[in-house]
């Protein structure tokens, strides 16, 4: 049986309310080069193996100005998209009707490691029966400590899940979850951060555009959590710590994503 093309959808839209016009902000690589956020993601998209084709989805026509000058193909989404799940959704009647499998690579992630996004297309390849799926990497010490330190103080420092013993997932919040007790534990503690980029079959990309927003979807203001509301499974990917990934969510992100390519020797 011939396998389903694989596509890549970064959705990309203008408007944020703590980072406005955050897909253009300019980033210097190595050597000094600078170039817009979408642009890095796109590139990132490109270093990904086993790709069929890579997308840029935007609403705004600055975006789609800008990525079609670096040779990026542009699919142009409707504004009302809530997130970037709905983005991808919204893309699929755009995309060759051969592209089984969409991923979601967030248009603010440039330092996604392309083997993370290898590694949810050959989970999805080896498992039929699986709908979606996501990576998460285990907690160390220290990046506990620093979620729960942003928790204690009011930030939102990050998401991290529950699963099952076959991995799929339960819940994900921006609370640190499962409640750790004080004690040894903290230094190994078990609980999974959750790295928020999707691979989805196209029909499970279908359905979620058929549903509407769930309640606890729109209290943690996490897309994923409809999927669970609707029971359709969310798989999770567990991979070994490497590259740090850090998003780009605010303009006082900019210098740690610097140097984080500087360090990566990304021009």
């Amino acid at each position: 049986m011939t396998m389903g093309k694989v596509a890549i959808v970064i959705p990309a839209r203008y408007a944020s309310s703590r980072f406005p016009g955050k897909p253009l902000a300019l980033l210097r690589g190595a050597g000094g080069e600078a170039k817009p956020l979408i642009q890095r993601s796109w590139e990132a998209a490109s270093r990904v193996a086993g790709i069929d084709a890579v997308y840029v989805a935007t609403d705004d026509d600055r975006i789609r100005i800008a990525a079609e000058a670096f040779g990026a193909r542009v699919l142009m989404t409707p504004e009302s998209c809530a997130n970037g799940t709905e983005r991808c959704a919204a893309a699929l009647p755009l995309l060759d009707p051969d592209v089984e499998i969409v991923v979601n690579l967030q248009g603010d992630a440039p330092l996604t490691p392309a083997p993370f996004v290898e590694a949810l297309v050959a989970h999805l390849r080896r498992n039929p029966a699986a709908m979606v799926a996501t990576p998460a990497l285990r907690c160390s010490a220290e990046l506990y400590r620093r979620l729960i330190t942003d928790q204690r103080e009011g930030r939102v420092g990050g998401t991290t899940v529950v699963s099952t013993a076959a991995r799929t997932a339960l819940y994900f919040s921006k609370r640190v979850i499962p409640y750790v007790p004080a004690g040894p534990l903290e230094d190994d503690p078990p609980v999974w951060f959750h790295i928020g980029v999707y691979a989805y079959r196209r029909s499970a990309l279908t359905r979620y555009a058929a549903l509407p927003a769930s309640s606890l979807e729109l209290l943690e203001g996490l897309e994923q959590l409809r999927f669970l509301d609707a029971g359709v499974p969310v798989s999770i990917v567990e991979l070994a710590a490497g590259e740090e990934v850090w998003e780009l969510n605010n303009p006082q992100d900019v210098p740690i994503v610097e140097a984080l390519l500087a360090a990566r020797e990304i021009r």
